[in-house]
């Protein structure tokens, strides 16, 4: 088992390797974390005793739920844990999502309350400590799995193993590449399209060729990779909330006869349980939401714009007398200007400033890294 950390301009991705196999992914913007596992002082800012909870104001203004039985260890109802305007140190254990506020817990280790303890005196809302990153919590779960990053002060804080070159090879970023397409191919033939909604994801299995074969166990034998893979997918995309999969044709009784194998496909992700065979025909998922869904983190300009920093810092190492330029939509430009930091780290690893060029006539994803002229 191998953890990898590849560390870009604005953006770090982790991969945790099981021989050659991807079993997680992991996709996270430092100057924008999801704020899972940080600690603050908040204050409480109305209670909600019809919900079950309360209301806190977060560092920064935002706000966050607090459910009665986080509120405390003997779990009483709310207005006998918290009152308004109470001030108490919480960690949040669900990011933001839909318009909703992170979700809270004052339920705190030793190790929290003694630093909550240690914070400077004061009521307003404060952030006490970031959360772990995605390394450092793979690192955790599995102390025996080599970690190697190219990102030298990320190796030194989780005493991993520096590469002076990327830790992704070709097969890794391919595969990470492929977790913002929407299509899964399957092996064999066939494939998996996912659909994620506000309210639910669905994923639906096109046996492509194989529907209309003569071999009859051949949409048995698309669908049996289907439960596997998708059990998989789910896992890599952090998908979170309902999830219904459809399997290609079959009747109802052979749909049954894979559940079992999608229940044990499932059962090494422990946010997820099966909950059965709907009336429609579709396996019905459920899985707990912590951190966003990888469709989430990818949304907008933003993501093909620090994949052309990533690749405008590989083609400035193999060329460093180059002066470059990325020539984009200006949407992605905008957003890259926006974004602390991003392009201040391509400059500083390109060793000269990366000009900007943009182009109205382009989408999103059709940027190109190019030699800018000298004095332009």
């Amino acid at each position: 088992m191998r953890i990898l950390v590849s560390v870009s301009p604005g953006e770090v991705r982790t991969a945790l390797l099981r021989g050659d196999r991807l079993d997680e992914a992991w996709i996270e913007r430092p100057a924008r974390p999801d704020g899972v596992g940080d600690l603050h002082r908040a204050r409480v800012t109305a209670l909600a005793p019809a919900m079950a909870g309360a209301f806190l104001v977060l560092t920064g203004g935002e706000t966050g739920f607090l459910p009665e039985s986080e509120a405390s260890a003997t779990r009483q109802p709310i207005a006998r844990s918290v009152q308004e305007g109470l001030v108490l140190p919480v960690r949040v254990t669900r990011a933001p999502q839909g318009g909703k506020g992170a979700r809270l817990t004052a339920r705190l280790t030793p190790a929290e309350q003694a630093r909550a303890a240690a914070a400077p005196p004061g009521n307003a809302p404060l952030l006490l400590a970031r959360g772990p990153d995605a390394a450092l919590r793979l690192a955790r779960a599995h102390p025996a799995a080599e970690l190697v990053t190219d990102g030298a002060g990320l190796a030194a804080r989780l005493r991993g193993t520096y590469s002076p070159r990327p830790v992704f090879d070709e097969a890794v970023e391919a595969e990470f590449d492929a977790l913002a397409s929407p299509e899964v191919p399957l092996p064999g033939g066939g494939r998996i399209l996912i659909h994620p909604t506000p309210a639910l994801t669905a994923l639906d299995v096109d046996a492509g060729s194989a529907a209309g074969a003569r071999d009859p166990e051949a949409q048995r034998r698309v669908n049996e990779a289907a439960v596997a893979e998708a059990a998989r997918q789910i896992r890599l995309r952090q998908l979170a909330g309902p999830i219904l999969l459809d399997l290609a044709g079959m009747t109802a009784k052979r749909r049954a006869a894979l559940a079992e194998p999608l229940a044990q496909a499932l059962a090494p992700d422990r946010l997820a349980r099966l909950l059965g065979l709907g009336p429609l025909g579709l396996f019905e998922i459920l899985r707990q939401r912590i951190h966003p869904p990888l469709h989430e983190v990818l949304a907008g300009p933003l993501t093909p714009g620090l994949a052309a920093l990533r690749q405008a810092v590989r083609e400035a190492a193999s060329r460093p007398s180059r002066r470059l330029a990325l020539v984009a939509a200006p949407a992605v430009l905008a957003a890259l200007e926006t974004f602390p930091g991003a392009l201040g780290e391509a400059s500083e690893a390109i060793g000269q400033l990366l000009q900007l060029r943009p182009d109205p006539a382009r989408p999103w994803s059709h940027w190109t890294i190019e030699e800018a002229p000298h004095g332009g």
